[in-house]
């Protein structure tokens, strides 16, 4: 795929509206929200007499093109090059699976299909799924009947979601399960479309898949390992 990018936005909660806001006033509504904290020390915090800093994170699925507007807007509108502001980065998609989800993760944004963007060399792919909050069982017995070995599950609330339902023409839960399952490049394809076929969007899980490129890995026990 030409120029499709996961674009990560981190920031503090309390800043999270501003995002917000500016995503939505840019026709970039579509998001999925997560929420943690800063990897701060307790005692440094007490020392410093600092409560554990509060972090969300947004993820959006983003063009070439759509970026640059994003990057001069956060720059010109959000001063997020001023320090402690939040960060914004892209990583590039190597496949989604299907066209209508494809159209989904775009929603509004001028795309033209080019090749599939791979990155060399690399041997392992991250899945990222997004299927309604509950139903992540659906989504698990399919990914491990085509080979998958497990996942991690992460929950998410989706924003934007009446704007993109108009777009797609069904109705979209807010609560998200986000599932993180790495696997060999040559089981992606069987794992994606397994996922697809039984927990797809015509399913109560409403699943959508997408996989990023994994450079390298440690921990995992695929056999394939040179050095063990």
């Amino acid at each position: 795929m030409s120029e499709v990018y996961t674009m990560i936005t981190i920031t503090s909660r309390a800043k999270l509206p501003d995002f917000l806001t500016l995503y939505e006033k840019i026709q970039l509504p579509l998001s999925l929200v997560l929420l943690g904290y800063g990897t701060a020390k307790d005692e440094i915090l007490d020392m410093l007499g600092l409560d554990r800093s509060e972090k969300a994170v947004l993820l959006k699925t983003v063009t070439g093109e759509t970026w640059k507007d994003v990057k001069w807007n956060l720059r010109k509108k959000l001063y997020i090059d001023v320090p402690d502001t939040g960060i914004a980065f892209i990583i590039p998609m190597s496949s989604i699976g299907g066209r209508r989800e494809l159209a989904f993760f775009l929603t509004g944004q001028d795309y033209r299909k080019g090749e599939e963007s791979v990155m060399k060399d690399t041997t392992m792919e991250l899945l990222i799924i997004i299927s309604n909050q509950g139903h992540n069982d659906l989504v698990m017995d399919a990914a491990r009947g085509a080979g998958a070995y497990g996942g991690t599950v992460l929950h998410a609330r989706g924003t934007g979601v009446n704007r993109a339902e108009l777009f797609f023409g069904i109705s979209l839960a807010s609560e998200k399960d986000v599932t993180l399952i790495v696997t060999q490049k040559s089981q992606k394809n069987a794992i994606m479309q397994a996922v697809m076929q039984k927990a797809g969007m015509e399913t109560p899980a409403q699943s959508i898949v997408f996989s990023l490129p994994v450079t390298d890995a440690a921990g995992l026990n695929t056999g394939n390992d040179e050095n063990a």
